[in-house]
């Protein structure tokens, strides 16, 4: 049983991606009810909220850590296995709001996502810093649009080259754990858009199996940490 909610609140992209535009949020005396994908998959995210996706949400920080606050109080998401929350990129208000909010939870912790240019490593070491100052454990990072290999010739190109030694290097430095790669696939864009699972659409992809080979690492380190916490 999973829950997915999405707080960035003025770029909410998890409808149009999970395929849920258009649905809207009922209330009920148990609390606001998430969106459902499956029936193991609820989502609960500002854009069910907005009359059009094309509405800006303007909003200052009290104002939407309040809706943070919500979404956390009164979604009522039954029992869950786990809760992934979606964060914007940076280390601003949302990011803040959650930990804080959470704290009591022990989170299992970050999963931090780059590309492999310099450009995008420095923000990615920004937040890094984040976590270990707000003493929020990082699972590992991922490194997204990791090469390009041609459909047809089969010759791989790097199209965000690693100037820096991407985040391989940058995990070594920092000692923080590479989850792994994830190879750019034109697919992965196109399911986005149709609100279709990838995984589903494209199976052999070298994307899917490097998104599952991350997901069971990811599941590991959450199994290993609450085993430790079980036998303390």
């Amino acid at each position: 049983q999973v829950a997915l909610l999405d707080i960035d609140i003025c770029g909410p992209s998890i409808p149009k991606m999970m395929g849920l535009e258009g649905e809207q949020v009922h209330q009920s005396g148990s609390g606001w009810s998430p969106v459902y994908v499956e029936e193991n998959l609820g989502v609960m995210s500002v854009g069910f909220l907005l009359s059009s996706p094309d509405d800006a949400v303007i909003w200052r920080g009290p104002k939407k850590n309040g809706l943070i606050k919500q979404f956390l109080r009164d979604v009522d998401w039954g029992e869950i296995d786990y809760l992934v929350v979606d964060t914007p990129p940076g280390t601003s208000d949302e990011h803040l709001s959650v930990v804080q909010y959470l704290s009591a939870t022990r989170i299992d912790g970050a999963v931090i996502v780059t590309t492999p240019q310099e450009v995008s490593l420095q923000d990615v070491r920004k937040e890094i810093n984040f976590c270990r100052k707000v003493k929020l454990p990082i699972i590992g990072v991922v490194e997204n649009m990791s090469g390009f290999v041609c459909p047809k010739c089969k010759n791989e190109s790097q199209i965000f080259p690693p100037t820096t030694g991407g985040a391989e290097k940058m995990c070594q430095n920092l000692n923080v754990s590479l989850l792994g790669k994830v190879p750019l696939d034109p697919q992965i864009g196109k399911s986005c858009d149709k609100g279709q699972s990838f995984l589903s659409e494209a199976p052999e992809s070298p994307a899917t199996l490097s998104f599952r080979s991350i997901i069971q690492r990811i599941q590991e380190y959450c199994d290993q940490r609450h085993f430790q916490e079980e036998t303390i």
